[in-house]
C-alpha cells in the first residue's frame, strides 16, 4: 500500500493495524551520534496512549516500545532505526456487528472502494492507533532537534464552542500537562473537561482545535517551491486522523487586512540579528523559516464513532442501522497534542537535514 512513508532526508515508514499484532516504524536518515533517550520516547507515547484519563478511550495499552535496530551503547548509529509497539488490549469482537457495514464518516466505504477489501476491526490501517508509530519516530526527531535548539509546544485551544481567548504569548505553556485536557489556561481547561464528559454521557463526540508554537528554528529551513515549510507542515498535520483544517500565522483572518496592515516590517536588533516587528507570517516567508516563532492552528472534527443509531448501507448496498460499540474517544484533542508535536518534529528534522546540503 502506498502512502505509508514520509520525509526525504529524515524518512519514516510506518506499518501495522489497530487490531493486528502490533505497529512499528522504520526511520532512515537519522544522523549518528544522537543520545537515544528511550525514556523520553516512552514518555511521548504515554501522552498519546489510550486509557490515560477519564476523557479519552478506555482501551488499555501501555504502548511499550521495543527498539530493534539503529542504536548502540545509547547512541544512534546512522543505520535504520526499527521500533515496534505490540497491541495488548484488542477487542475485535466489538466490531463483529459491522463486518459488512459502512460506518458513517469512517474510512470503511472508501477503503472498500479502493482495495475491494478492508479490515473492519477498528478500521485496520485507517485507525488512529497507527499514530503511535509516528509518535515514536517523532520523539527520535525531537532528540535530534534538541541539539538544534528547537522547542515544540502544542496545546488544546478549543473544544466545541469553548475557546482560549488569549494569544499564546500570554499563556504559561509549562501548564499544558497540568490537566487532562492539555490546555494551559486552567479555568478554560475545566470548562472543556466538563463539556467532554457531558458529550460522552450523551453517547456523542465533540471536536475542537489545537495550537502549536515552535521556537528556535533558524532562518533558512524549507524549500521554496513545492516543498515549502508551511506546505509540509500542512501535509503532515492534515495526515493525522480527524484533522480537517490547518492555518498558520494570521491564517484566514489575514484576508481582512490590507497589505500595509499585514506586512511584517524588518529591523536589526542590538545583537545584529534580523527580526520582524510583527509575526503575521507565522515565522515562514516564501516557504522558508525566517527565525521568528512558527505558529499554527489545526482543527479536528468530532470522532465519527458515536454510541447512537445511524443510518448507513452495507457492502451489498442495502439499508442498515449502525451503532458504535466498544471504547472510543469522546474528543480526540487531548491525545492529538502529542501527535501534532511529533509530526511537527518529523517535518523540522527533515528540513534541518535538507538545509545542510543547500549551500557550501
Amino acid at each position: 500500500m502506498a502512502g505509508s512513508t514520509y520525509g526525504s532526508a529524515f524518512k519514516i515508514t510506518t506499518f501495522g493495524e489497530s487490531h493486528g499484532v502490533g505497529l512499528g516504524v522504520i526511520i532512515d536518515g537519522c544522523p549518528a551520534g544522537i543520545n537515544f533517550d528511550e525514556d523520553f520516547i516512552q514518555a511521548e507515547l504515554a501522552r498519546r496512549k489510550p486509557g490515560q484519563s477519564r476523557i479519552v478511550t478506555q482501551r488499555k495499552e501501555n504502548d511499550g516500545v521495543q527498539v530493534l535496530s539503529g542504536v548502540f551503547e545509547g547512541k544512534t548509529t546512522g543505520t535504520p532505526i526499527g521500533m515496534v509497539i505490540y497491541n495488548k488490549d484488542q477487542r475485535s469482537k466489538d466490531y463483529g456487528h459491522i463486518f459488512d457495514k459502512f460506518r458513517p464518516s469512517h474510512a470503511d466505504y472508501t477503503f472498500h472502494a479502493k482495495y475491494g477489501a478492508r479490515d473492519y476491526r477498528g478500521g485496520g490501517r485507517s485507525s488512529a492507533r497507527e499514530t503511535a508509530a509516528r509518535v515514536a519516530a517523532g520523539a527520535v526527531a525531537q532528540l535530534f532537534l534538541r541539539s538544534q535548539g528547537v522547542d515544540i509546544k502544542t496545546y488544546v485551544s478549543q473544544v466545541g464552542h469553548i475557546t482560549v481567548n488569549r494569544p499564546y504569548q500570554e499563556l504559561d505553556l509549562s501548564l499544558i500537562e497540568s490537566n487532562d485536557v492539555r490546555c494551559p489556561d486552567p479555568e478554560t481547561a475545566a470548562a472543556m473537561e466538563k463539556e467532554i464528559l457531558a458529550v460522552r454521557k450523551d453517547g456523542d463526540t465533540i471536536g475542537g482545535c489545537v495550537t502549536c508554537v515552535v521556537k528556535g528554528v533558524p532562518p533558512g529551513w524549507g524549500e521554496p517551491v513545492f516543498d515549502k515549510l508551511h506546505a509540509e507542515l500542512g501535509k503532515a498535520i492534515l495526515s493525522i486522523n480527524a484533522c480537517k483544517g490547518f492555518e498558520y500565522g494570521s491564517g484566514f483572518a489575514g484576508v481582512t487586512l490590507r497589505g500595509s496592515q499585514h506586512n511584517d516590517a524588518f529591523y536589526t536588533d542590538d545583537e545584529g540579528t534580523v527580526k520582524t516587528k510583527t509575526n503575521r507570517s507565522g515565522g515562514i516567508q516564501g516557504g522558508i523559516s525566517n527565525g521568528e516563532d512558527i505558529y499554527f492552528r489545526a482543527a479536528f472534527k468530532s470522532v465519527a464513532t458515536i454510541i447512537q443509531d445511524q443510518q448507513s448501507v452495507n457492502e451489498a448496498g442495502e439499508d442498515v442501522t449502525v451503532s458504535g460499540r466498544g471504547r472510543h474517544d469522546p474528543c480526540v484533542l487531548p491525545r492529538a497534542v502529542a501527535i501534532v508535536d511529533n509530526m511537527v518534529a518529523l517535518v523540522l528534522a527533515d528540513m534541518a537535514l535538507r538545509q545542510r546540503g543547500a549551500r557550501v
